[in-house]
C-alpha cells in the first residue's frame, strides 16, 4: 500500500512539474507572441512616417539616442532624426514648388527575420526597397534604391523602440 501511495505522489509532484513547465513555455511563447506584433507594428509605422514625411511620428520609433545609418554619416538622436525627415520634406516642397512634384514614396521591406537577444532587445534583419508611384498619365514605378538592413530594437518602458537602424550594413 506504501508503495502505491508513495507512486502517487510521485506522480502527482512528476505532474505538477511538467504542467509548471508548460505553464512557463505558454508564458514565454504569448510574451514573444505579443513583442512579435508590437515590433511589426512599430516598423510599420517606420516606414509610413517615413513614406509620409512625418517627422514627429518617424523620431518617435526611436529612442532618444536612436541612430538610422553607421559610421560618420549616421544621424544620431530624435532632433537630428527629425530634422532629417523635415529636411527631406521641404526637398520636395521646393521640387513641387519648382513644377516637379515627387511621386508618392513607399519604403518596402522584405523577408524580415527577427531574433531576441534578451528580454528587452532584438534585432531585426531584411531586404528593402524605396519605391517612387506612378506619376503623371502612363507613368510607371520605380526602385530607385535597394538594399539589406540591420536594425537593433530595445524595450524602454515597456515599448519596443528602434535603437540603430542600419540600412547599408558591410557584411
Amino acid at each position: 500500500m506504501f508503495r502505491n501511495v508513495a507512486r502517487s505522489c510521485l506522480f502527482v509532484a512528476a505532474a505538477a512539474a511538467c504542467a509548471g513547465h508548460a505553464l512557463a513555455a505558454d508564458a514565454d511563447f504569448a510574451r514573444e507572441a505579443k513583442d512579435r506584433a508590437e515590433i511589426e507594428a512599430l516598423m510599420w509605422r517606420d516606414v509610413r512616417a517615413l513614406d509620409t514625411l512625418d517627422a514627429d511620428a518617424y523620431a518617435s520609433v526611436f529612442t532618444e539616442d536612436g541612430q538610422f545609418g553607421a559610421g560618420t554619416n549616421a544621424t544620431v538622436g530624435r532632433a537630428a532624426l527629425k530634422k532629417m525627415i523635415m529636411d527631406l520634406k521641404a526637398g520636395r516642397e521646393q521640387r513641387a514648388a519648382a513644377g516637379q512634384p515627387s511621386a508618392p514614396m513607399y519604403h518596402v521591406v522584405t523577408n524580415p527575420y527577427l531574433e531576441f537577444l534578451g528580454e528587452n532587445e532584438a534585432r531585426l534583419q531584411g531586404y528593402w526597397m524605396t519605391v517612387f508611384g506612378a506619376q503623371g498619365e502612363g507613368g510607371q514605378p520605380r526602385v530607385a534604391a535597394a538594399g539589406r538592413e540591420i536594425d537593433e530594437l530595445v524595450r524602454v518602458d515597456g515599448h519596443w523602440l528602434i535603437k540603430t537602424r542600419n540600412v547599408a550594413p558591410q557584411d
